[in-house]
């Protein structure tokens, strides 16, 4: 197994501080591959430990783009505190200080985010911002089913939050997000839908019941179950951004490893919603990037293996993400979902989903016109 095409050294650096579990008292070791890994991307110590402070400056942005500052921090800060190196040591160390006050500003913000909201008869699940625990995502995503005058209501009166304007994307899928004063982050909303342009409810309808309470930070929050996040998860890397962070696979190569998924469950939950070979090639390629750095994969059921569209060898790094084909792959994906809507007699969600291509072709050219795309999606 070979890193993904143009992988990079920074890339492979952070992946191995993040997917490699050797790392913990790794100080002695002298390479960064398993020892049951023989064909690990292998990175001599001496790499890492050589890097002065402006090429951790740019190992550090590309740690927050992917959402793994933490987690490839910690390891890093004990990689130069043993071999002396106090400036490399103290850069690290100011960069996990500083994430951990954004992390925990944002988890106090989130919580009585989430209290009013419940109070407010508009009953909130945590998805996706919490996946990256120890670290966060940029934004804080919720999920109700309840309603939307209510919704803007609590966050008006409670929080003095202000409406950020919505594009069309936005009114599509059902998404709000509010800005709230002392908060860096937006609290981005879901109601009732999910998908890039809404189409999707065969996932919602049992999202909140099936979610539990879970404590992050000291904190306690209700979060989606294992099969809606990997669900939720696929929906925005395989058929919306068309990139995956490093963060995803991470947060998804250790829920699958807990042994907390039901396969059968989440394969009639994607089933159900059009998008299971969407979720099979996606923990695929999770699978396969972790054995490239681990020397072994994921163990995955026949289930997964045997219903993906493609692996890893389709993937490339650019951009600080890793790419997924458009074309032709990801494009065969939105065909069998809007075919599953529409065998399902699901008018309104596939006529929504039909509005995508002419949204993203609308979106380009505003990227191009304008240099953003924002009031598109």
């Amino acid at each position: 197994m070979s890193p993904v095409q143009n992988s990079t050294r920074d890339l492979q650096i952070l992946s191995n501080l993040v997917l490699n579990p050797s790392f913990s008292g790794f100080s002695n070791r002298e390479a960064f591959a398993p020892e049951d890994g023989p064909q690990a991307v292998n990175l001599d110590s001496k790499i890492v430990s050589d890097l002065n402070v402006n090429e951790l400056q740019t190992l550090k942005s590309l740690a927050i783009a992917n959402h793994v500052i933490i987690r490839a921090f910690e390891p890093l800060q004990e990689i130069f505190v043993a071999r002396g190196a106090f400036e490399q040591a103290t850069f690290v160390s100011d960069g996990i200080h500083l994430e951990r006050v954004r992390i925990n500003r944002a988890l106090g913000f989130l919580s009585e985010i989430c209290d009013a909201l419940e109070a407010g008869g508009c009953r909130a699940t945590v998805i996706k911002s919490l996946d990256h625990w120890p670290d966060l995502g940029s934004d804080l995503d919720l999920y109700t089913d309840g309603d939307s005058d209510r919704l803007i209501e609590v966050m008006k009166s409670r929080f003095h939050a202000t409406l950020e304007p919505r594009s069309w994307g936005d009114r599509l899928a059902n998404k709000w997000n509010f800005s709230v004063r002392g908060l860096p982050e937006l609290v981005e909303v879901h109601l009732q839908r999910l998908g890039q342009t809404g189409e999707q409810t065969a996932v919602t309808r049992s999202l909140s019941e099936r979610s539990h309470l879970k404590t992050v930070g000291g904190y306690t929050f209700r979060v989606a179950a294992p099969e809606d996040r990997i669900v939720i998860s696929t929906l925005q890397r395989m058929y919306r951004h068309f990139y995956i962070r490093l963060c995803d696979i991470a947060d998804n190569s250790e829920l699958l490893e807990s042994g907390g998924v039901d396969f059968i469950y989440l394969h009639r939950l994607g089933s159900a919603a059009g998008i299971w070979e969407g979720i099979s090639t996606y923990l695929t390629i999770v699978s396969e990037y972790v054995e490239t750095f681990r020397g072994r994969g994921i163990s995955l059921p026949a289930l997964v293996i045997g219903t993906a569209r493609f692996n890893t060898s389709q993937v490339s790094f650019r951009r600080d993400f890793l790419r997924v084909p458009i074309l032709p792959h990801s494009l065969n994906l939105y065909a069998n979902e809007l075919k599953n809507l529409l065998l399902r007699g699901e008018i309104r969600s596939s006529f929504r989903l039909s509005l995508l291509p002419g949204l993203a072709t609308a979106a380009a050219i505003e990227q191009k016109l304008t240099g953003s795309d924002k009031g598109i999606w």
